[in-house]
């Protein structure tokens, strides 16, 4: 037969739950590689000690070992009781020998051999029964201890989709640009692949979700004249799907920083200020702006007042065949740097004007 559990643990058959566990755990302590040393022998007795609490502790392990155990004393039994035939059909059959003639000792021997034979087939018979039967039980007990899948069925799931903002300026937005985002969307689970459930249990890595959120970087080509609030599509780039679903989209909302910049809007308009020196002012120049389409040069009229506007055409926003211009307004700013010379000029231009350009305000 098989390993005897009870004699490993040094407990009866009849023994309790608790005599079992206490049998155990004084075994453990004693044979554990940490305290006997790590023989081959130690490690040997500590998987048998484990081995034997493992079926006993087992109620149902239990009940089918003690079942394959009552066979193999059936089995054993019935073998003592052949062999104790066998001894007493030989001598008989010796008894007998002295006082029958040739022809019954010849018929004695014939029985004896059939006796043998059978004795042994039984015994072989026996013994590959319970064989049979010690080797399924270990196979079902291995089995037991394997994990249970559960049966999940598949069904497609489709990503969800994903709302982002970005914010831009005003000048990216009129030539376009490329910009690098950083998006949090869920992927399957790598362990459970969404199935929620690993090992037979839940999945201990989603803890059970059927999905992670990752962070992902994307290279993101915002396109020339984009307007405010407007909303860029990125297929496939939201949330994934499951169990072969479709995966999400991304949506980028366009935000255009109109505080912080140079350049405002009106309409298809774009509304640029530029500052010019008095002198420019004054005499008129020639001054560089930018456009969508590059750089254009403006011509500024002699006298051009403080606030004035000029306005290039065509050079604004474009929608739907329709262009908008590029409206400038002149700020005329006294520079805080003056050098000693220039304030000298400005020393003799006072000397040498006699307007009074405020005496018609209390008229």
């Amino acid at each position: 037969m098989g390993k005897n559990y009870y004699e490993i643990l040094g407990i009866k058959p009849d023994a309790t739950d608790t005599e079992i566990k206490s049998a155990f755990r004084k075994l453990a302590r004693k044979w554990h590689p940490d305290v006997a040393g790590n023989s081959q022998e130690v490690v040997s007795k500590f998987k048998e000690i484990n081995e034997a609490y493992e079926i006993l502790s087992n109620p149902e392990k239990r009940k089918k070992y003690d079942a394959i155990r009552g066979i193999f004393n059936q089995a054993k039994s019935q073998k003592n009781n052949t062999e104790k035939e066998t001894k007493t059909t030989n001598n008989n059959t010796e008894t007998s020998r002295s006082t029958t003639n040739k022809k019954t000792e010849s018929k004695e021997n014939n029985t004896k051999s059939k006796t043998n034979t059978n004795t042994k087939t039984n015994q072989q018979n026996n013994k590959n029964a319970f064989q049979d039967a010690w080797e399924s039980f270990l196979k079902k007990t291995k089995e037991s201890e394997k994990p249970k899948q559960t049966k999940y069925s598949a069904k497609k799931i489709d990503g969800k989709d994903i709302t982002s903002e970005i914010t831009i300026t005003v000048l990216e937005a009129l030539q376009g640009t490329t910009r690098s985002v950083n998006i949090l969307h869920t992927e399957p689970c790598p362990k459970c692949h969404g199935r929620k459930f690993a090992n037979g249990g839940i999945c201990a890595y989603c803890k059970g979700a059927g999905e992670i959120s990752v962070h992902k970087k994307l290279s993101v080509r915002i396109p020339e004249k984009v307007k405010h609030g407007a909303k860029i599509r990125i297929a496939g780039e939201g949330n994934q799907g499951l169990n072969g679903g479709k995966n999400g989209d991304l949506y980028l909302i366009i935000k255009v920083d109109t505080e912080n910049s140079k350049y405002q809007y009106d309409g298809l308009n774009i509304l640029q200020t530029i500052p010019i020196e008095p002198y420019e002012a004054v005499l008129g120049c020639t001054v560089d702006v930018k456009t969508p389409e590059g750089i254009v040069q403006m011509k500024i009229m002699p006298n051009t007042m403080n606030g004035q506007k000029y306005r290039l055409a065509k050079e604004g926003l474009e929608k739907d065949g329709k262009k908008g211009d590029m409206i400038v307004t002149i700020s005329i700013e006294i520079p805080k740097d003056l050098t000693a010379e220039e304030r000298i000029l400005y020393e003799k231009l006072k000397l040498a004007s006699n307007r009074n350009i405020r005496e018609k305000i209390y008229e």
